[in-house]
This record gives C-alpha cells, structure tokens and sequence, in this order.
C-alpha cells in the first residue's frame, strides 16, 4: 500500500474538475465545469468523491467544507470489541484501501498509539457486503460511511467504536468539501469560485430539507437506497458549509495522517495544508452566513422523530412485507 498520500478522500471530498479533455494541455478559459460523483448519501448537495495524491504534487485546491460526520468505525454489537484499543490486532473490514473510511480507521488507530500497518488484517469488501462479512464472521470491526453506517445500526447489526460525527475531535471537523483542480481555477477563477459557492448553498439546502434532498438523491438514482433510509442517513450529518472549517480540517486531517503513517515524516504538514487550500473571491464564511434558502413543504424530519426507532420501523416493515409477499406466493403453487 502507498501510504504516503494526502487525498481528497480524506476529506470525502466533492472535486470540480475543469472541461478540458486533455491533461496536458492549457485549460482555456470557460464557464463549464465537469462534476462527478460516486454515489453515497454525504454527497447529498452535488454527487462525487475521488482519491487524489496532493502530496505528491498534484494540482488540486480545497474550497470550502460540504459537511461533518459520515465515516465511523463499528463493530459487533454483542461483540468484545467497545474501545479502539480493543482493535489491536483485530481483521477491519473496509470498501476499499485508500477510501474515506479506510482513511478515518487509520486516524483514529494512530491516534490511539495502534499502528495501522503492522497491527491491524484489512479485509476488503463491497460496501454493501460489510454488514454480511461481520455475520460471517469474516471481519471483527468494519469502517464504513453512510447510508451503511445508519442501516447497520438500524438493523441491530453493530455499535459505533468510533462516530465522526459525534466523538471529538472529529465530530467539528469537515468530511466531505469542494477541491477545485489547480489549473482549471488558475485558467477560471470565477466559474471555480461559482461553482464552490453553488455547492455550499446546495449544502444549506441539505440541512434545510434533509428529507427532500434524501428522495432527491434516490428518485434521480444518484445512489441505490430508498427515500427513508436515505433520510434516516441524512440526518445524521450536518450540513452546514464552511470556509474556514475547511481549512482548518485539511491542517488535521494531514496532521494525524503523518501521525498514523499515511504521510511521509518529513511532510510539513503547515506548508502542505497552505498549499492544498484555496480562497476564492465571494466564497467566504461571511458570504455563507448571509445565504437563504428556501424550505419545501414536506421536507424536514419531524423534530421528535427518533431517527433510530424510525429506521427499525422501516426494515420491519419492509421485511414483513417481504415474508407475506413469499407466503402468497407459496400459497398459490
């Protein structure tokens, strides 16, 4: 494994890349931007997250922060394992080396004195087969993001180990942001600036509407879940956009990369962050402060709607449903 990366999945992050077909080119100047995306429920406000080397020298500027809290570290519910010290020497589950899950696990391992490398077995799985590789007791812990985190929960499966979104110091730190590509902003500073600002405002309206954006996400087949899970996993984030929070998790999330060993230690982490972060004119916290969006009938959760028990509900039902289905079925041969 190539450890010494800084990358925009640490970060989960949405990346706004210039039109110009060839890399080797001059980026002309245009008002178009290609956006892509993956398809999982933090990419909620505009859909994408890629995995890029800053470290080694690509070109690429973060932007603005997106959100906070959608990776965790879980484990069997009635299992041993209620700590991170209790990981040592455990087999983790992951979607895949290098992702933002697989990443989140490493900090949280090296901040607790485990070294990633040397003292954890990384199981690799889709991540829709997490939850089955912990029943067949393939894994011991998996390292997830949404919707699968809430899902596991929801069906009684696993207990959080570690919760970004709630466990300090990670629960005020950005996940997920915008990172512009360097020579499409150098050749386009106002569609890059544009587009980050749409991106954020798309983010405020996440908050506003979790329940909206999550049939969005699923209606328009941006992700495979369903409109009530996908709410359920909403909601457990916050989207509240943010220059500044962007900055500052960039700085901590390369910090505890090093301290885990996915940085080189000779990386100044100072010099790296300043280099990785770009402001952009009209694009500050100030802006984001003064920005209204609108709210849509039918769009919030209910706020003494106990998300969890909500969730519980929605996979009973549909298993019941699913049970009287194959019982008719039965009955008519």
């Amino acid at each position: 494994m190539n450890a010494k990366l800084i990358t925009a999945a640490t970060l989960s992050v949405l990346i706004l890349i210039g039109c110009n077909k060839d890399p080797g080119s001059t980026p002309r100047a245009s008002n178009k931007v290609r956006v892509g995306y993956v398809g999982i429920t933090c990419e909620a406000p505009i859909f994408s997250a890629v995995e890029k080397p800053i470290e080694q020298g690509l070109d690429v500027k973060f932007t603005g922060g997106i959100h906070r809290g959608c990776l965790r570290v879980q484990a069997p519910v009635n299992g041993t394992i209620n700590t991170v010290a209790d990981l040592r020497g455990k087999r983790i589950g992951v979607p895949g080396m290098g992702t933002p899950p697989f990443i989140f696990a490493n900090r949280v391992l090296g901040a607790h004195g485990i070294d990633p490398a040397k003292g954890i077995t990384w199981r690799v799985f889709p991540a829709g087969e997490l939850g089955l590789a912990l029943d067949k007791g393939e894994v011991d812990a998996v390292a997830d993001s949404e919707p699968i985190g809430s899902l596991l929960v929801a069906q009684g499966k696993v207990k959080n180990v570690s919760d970004q979104a709630q466990d300090p110091p990670y629960k005020d730190e950005y996940c997920c942001a915008v990172i512009v590509n360097g020579k499409f902003l150098a050749a386009n500073p106002k569609a890059a600036a544009g587009a980050t600002r749409a991106l954020l405002k798309g983010a405020k309206w996440v908050e506003a509407n979790p329940a909206a954006a999550a049939r969005l996400s699923v209606d328009k087949k941006y992700l495979a879940s369903n409109p009530e899970l996908n709410t359920v996993a909403i909601s457990h984030l916050r989207y509240v956009p943010s220059v500044s929070g962007a900055e500052a998790a960039v700085n901590s999330a390369a910090a505890e990369m090093k301290l885990a060993g996915m940085l080189s230690p000779s990386t100044n982490v100072a010099e790296l962050s300043k280099r990785a972060f770009a402001h952009l004119d009209g694009v500050t916290d100030e802006w984001l402060q003064n920005v209204q969006v609108e709210k849509v009938a039918g769009g919030q959760v209910p706020p003494n709607q106990d998300i969890r028990l909500y969730a519980e509900l929605i996979l009973q039902d549909k298993q019941e449903s699913c049970c009287k289905a194959k019982q008719a079925i039965a009955a008519k041969k």
